[in-house]
């Protein structure tokens, strides 16, 4: 049995030597956001200095140290650093880093990050009700509306001009006469799509700049809502 225990010991021993490779999902701690996916593409930056990073986003607990000029990927946002994957001293990690100890291009990149958070939660919401606003994107509207029953384009001197046209339905209740199992008569209620009118929108440079009636009452009296345009991080 000695032989095996000694083997067992050796066996932990070069596991924890070993780099540390962290998985792809990460959870996220309260009070902060994750960045990945609300990207096109992975967003790089670099360590300005050399620097500790933590295990949490309170910065309590140290996971390595960070050599200068090392490249990480962010993944999350908190109001005091970034969650970055990255190669520390001792392997791969991820965790989090303070602001002042990335290089940071652009200054106003978490404020930006955290607005382009908080507008994806609104388009998604839209999207989630079939609805559109203001500063939505052609992609969004789609998504949102589905595919238009009209399009119409204009270039000028100011830019490309797009207008869609919609036909906007609406799930109306009606009752309906059945029979139950026993043979007796029952009423209910079923739903049926009706078109309430049509909606056009009209897109200048890729974003929605006007929404109208132009048949029936789509909107139904509600105001017209309005979201930030695009954020453009890189």
């Amino acid at each position: 049995m000695k032989p095996l225990l000694g083997l067992t010991c050796a066996l932990w021993a070069t596991l924890a030597l070993m780099p540390v490779f962290v998985s792809a999902a990460l959870p996220t701690e309260p009070g902060t956001i994750s960045v990945e996916d609300l990207l096109p593409r992975p967003l790089r930056l670099s360590v300005k200095q050399e620097a500790v990073i933590y295990y949490h986003a309170t910065f309590d607990r140290a996971l390595g140290q960070m050599a200068a000029g090392t490249p990480v990927t962010v993944v999350g946002l908190s109001d005091m650093g970034c969650r970055v994957r990255g190669r520390a001293r001792h392997g791969d990690v991820a965790g989090w880093m303070k602001f002042s100890d990335l290089a940071m291009g652009d200054p106003k990149l978490p404020e930006k990050l955290k607005a382009l958070y908080e507008r994806q939660m609104r388009i998604t919401e839209l999207i989630a009700q079939h609805e559109v606003a203001i500063g939505m994107t052609r992609d969004e509207v789609d998504r949102s509306l589905g595919r238009p029953t009209r399009t119409s384009t204009k270039v000028t001197a100011a830019g490309r001009e797009e207008r869609l046209e919609y036909a906007i339905f609406q799930k109306v209740p009606q009752p309906a006469i059945g029979r139950a199992p026993n043979g007796q008569l029952v009423e209910s209620v079923i739903y049926v799509k009706v078109e309430v009118g049509t909606l056009s929108v009209s897109f200048k440079n890729g974003v929605v700049e006007v929404i109208e009636e132009t048949k029936g009452n789509p909107l139904a009296g509600a105001p017209v809502k309005i979201v930030p345009v695009p954020i453009m991080i890189y």
